[in-house]
């Protein structure tokens, strides 16, 4: 405890309250677990049996809606509506809660309502979004536990959509609100905020090397900068920035002019002040400010005394209301750089006809020019993004459908599949980046299901062909976007049965056993529940064959997908270039293989317990790709047994370094190589927490137990895409 002129901390370690660095920065290289302990279930104040879908279902949905579009035109003192119409405020939040999500990992986007928390709510591109969410708190309070702030956040943006005389393509609920901030979600290596952008390239005149996962150009930002590349206007540079993060979030060339014009045809940007002024951020505010940042200590403080991104005014003459003004006003004028009061790079027309400004959001009477991002210039001058202009331009309904529809995309894109959806506004239509599944109409009984394992066991696959078949057919799975897994057989199909990482020579030897099996049987049963079925078959024998009776439970109804339902190219983020659980590493990364790891086990939604059973599992059942042999410490492979953690934990061995990523273990009295291992093996020994799970397992008294943990991991991840058996 230290003294001070107030007197001794109360508090011993107070400074373990405040947000210091971690103790574990002593030790930088240590492995952090901690990606695989988000959303504790410690932090949510919930109980465990609280279940959102049947919350959702007691929702008074059209009276929501209703109190949403009410609330559009409510406007209240301490934050004015622009032009009295909360709409462009509101959408700018549900877009910015939406627009974080990138395809590589699938992080992001407002799938849990994250831009509550840091470091979200604090980005400089969500300056004000912190009053649109407290807009909605009295409604919130209202519906309470039956809507997420997750989902009312991109409700709130379809409402105001509608309020404005657009009719969106629907609504579908069902986003889990999570309660602490996802530190572990890598945003950029930068230190601090809008940094230059070459950052983030590796090549600062290639704007296609932006750093993989990354989709925003800059720390700090949801898409690209305003004001040009750098804050320096170049609409044609810009373009390419536009379109590679609008790709990276899985939009087209035609999505992606759709979304900027339908976005821009509503609201303002706000600068009509000095920027350097405002206050602290949200999450740097002191108590008093209960939440809110940015506060403005000049003229009002908000209505027209407003600033958020510097930039100052509305892109239409009718801000308030849906139309196609902003392909008119883009389109008809001549346009040049001016600076907006707030300094801001921005670009107003020249010669502008008196009707076709917008009349001030606040002062009444007074008419003001209309702007344009560099962005907005690039829909006009890269030649691809000009015609697609045009044809809006000349075809407003096409328009409208095309944004309705890219804007749902937009919203829904990380919710994942169609099952997942709750509400009455659901689209009928499925559609292709859904990556829908057909339904199966069949049911397996108890007794037909061992029937199908003895034919499983005994079609002329090894137990190791079967386990990897299911295991590669269901690793795809990501928990941030709820994309892949083994759910509709996609393993069958290009680009999944072409991978590396699934041994395409193993994998078709395996898929044509198993459609020969199902020609065979009496009813027809998919290969997706076949490829599980074996899987979980071969488990339960190497289990039963190191002297565990258990039974490994099967849940059949996966469906098998077709080709005309897969997305080709979209299922290219998924394939796996590293995976741990097999050993393997389709190149030299600089990244640390334990590293690649941990982010693969959080992405499926594992536990460190779980990764921890499963790679020992794994080992001495002999799955490692390509049948190499690093880590299977056992005499006797192909049995599921401890030995992975006996001999990892065993003091009559040491480990000699090869290479960077390969060790012999050694017998220390007889120099004997006994195995070899990489680092994803020998972090199970070396790293603390992962040793004491280790240890665990290595106990005379707990060889059932990791059996039976083994099998739990592996059903897990088995049913991770089962949203029918999981909700």
């Amino acid at each position: 405890m230290n003294n001070s002129k107030n007197g001794k901390c109360p508090v011993m370690h107070c400074a373990n309250t405040e947000a210091n660095d971690s103790v574990m920065s002593w030790w930088p290289n240590a492995l952090n677990l901690d990606i695989l302990h988000q959303h504790d279930t410690k932090t949510n104040p919930y109980s465990g049996n609280f279940n959102y879908a049947e919350e959702f279902k007691k929702l008074d949905f059209e009276a929501l809606k209703n109190d949403l579009k009410k609330l559009m035109t409510e406007s209240q003192d301490w934050w004015p509506a622009d032009w009295g119409h909360y709409g462009g405020l509101m959408i700018r939040m549900a877009w910015h809660s939406a627009g974080t999500y990138r395809t590589a990992d699938g992080r992001g986007g407002g799938n849990t309502g994250n831009q509550r928390f840091a470091p979200l709510n604090s980005w400089p591109d969500n300056a004000n979004l912190d009053k649109a969410r407290r807009l909605l708190w009295p409604i919130k309070k209202k519906y309470g536990k039956k809507i997420s702030w997750a989902d009312l956040l991109i409700l709130a943006g379809n409402m105001a959509y509608e309020s404005m005389g657009f009719k969106t393509f629907g609504f579908g609920g069902g986003r889990l609100d999570i309660w602490h901030p996802e530190k572990d979600i890598y945003w950029g290596a930068e230190k601090e905020w809008l940094a230059a952008t070459k950052n983030r390239y590796s090549n600062d005149s290639d704007r296609d090397s932006l750093e993989n996962p990354l989709a925003a150009v800059q720390m700090g930002l949801i898409y690209v900068n305003p004001q040009g590349v750098d804050g320096n206007p170049d609409p044609l540079k810009t373009a390419k920035d536009v379109r590679n993060t609008f790709r990276r979030m899985a939009m087209t060339d035609e999505e992606t002019v759709a979304l900027t014009a339908g976005g821009h045809t509503v609201g303002k940007a706000h600068g009509y002040g000095d920027a350097s002024l405002l206050g602290q951020s949200p999450e740097s505010a002191e108590v008093e400010s209960q939440g809110l940042g940015w506060m403005n200590p000049k003229g009002k403080g908000n209505a027209e005394d407003t600033v958020t991104s510097g930039l100052e005014g509305a892109w239409t003459a009718h801000p308030d209301k849906w139309n196609n003004d902003y392909f008119r006003i883009l389109l008809t004028y001549e346009w040049e750089l001016k600076k907006s009061p707030a300094g801001a790079w921005q670009w107003e027309p020249v010669n502008i006809k008196e009707e076709d400004k917008p009349i001030d959001a606040h002062i009444p009477g007074e008419r003001r020019n209309p702007i344009m991002t560099d962005a907005d210039m690039a829909m006009k001058l890269d030649p691809e993004f000009r015609k697609i202009s045009d044809r809006f331009y000349k075809d407003p309904e096409y328009f409208a459908k095309v944004f309705a529809r890219a804007w749902f995309k937009l919203t829904h894109r990380d919710l994942g599949p169609k099952s997942r959806y709750l509400g009455p506004d659901i689209p009928k239509e499925d559609l292709i980046w859904q990556d829908p599944i057909p339904a199966v109409d069949y049911k397996l009984s108890d007794s037909e299901i061992e029937v199908l394992k003895v034919k499983l066991l005994n079609c002329g696959l090894t137990k190791v062909e079967l386990i990897n078949t299911a295991w590669d057919s269901a690793r795809t799975f990501r928990c941030s976007d709820y994309r892949g897994g083994a759910n509709g057989a996609r393993i069958r199909l290009a680009p999944q049965k072409n991978w590396e990482g699934n041994e395409p020579k193993r994998l078709k030897k395996v898929l044509d056993k198993l459609t020969e099996l199902q020609s065979g049987l009496n009813k027809k049963v998919s290969i997706a529940d076949l490829i599980v079925l074996g899987g979980s078959a071969a488990v339960e024998k190497a289990a039963q064959e190191a002297g565990v009776k258990i039974k490994v439970p099967f849940y059949p109804g996966r469906g098998d997908a077709a080709l005309e339902m897969t997305d080709e190219d979209s299922f290219k983020v998924l394939e796996p270039i590293h995976d741990g659980y097999r050993n393997w590493l389709k190149n030299d990364y600089a990244v640390n293989p334990e590293k690649l790891l941990l982010d693969r086990t959080q992405l499926m939604g594992l536990t460190a317990p779980e990764m921890t059973v499963l790679i020992g599992g794994m080992r001495v059942l002999g799955t490692n790709h390509g049948d190499v042999k690093h880590g299977v410490f056992t005499d006797n492979e192909g049995i599921l047994s401890n030995d992975f953690f006996v001999n990892i934990t065993d003091m009559k061995y040491s480990w000699i370094p090869v290479s960077k990523n390969l060790y012999d273990i050694v017998d220390r009295k007889s120099g004997a190589k006994k195995w070899t291992a990489t680092r994803v093996d020998l972090i199970f020994g070396s790293n603390s927490v992962l040793r004491s799970y280790a240890e665990v397992y290595a106990q005379d008294d707990n060889k059932e137990k990791f059996v039976q943990d083994f099998v739990n991991a592996w059903v897990k991840v088995m049913n991770s895409d089962r949203y029918d058996l999981n909700k």
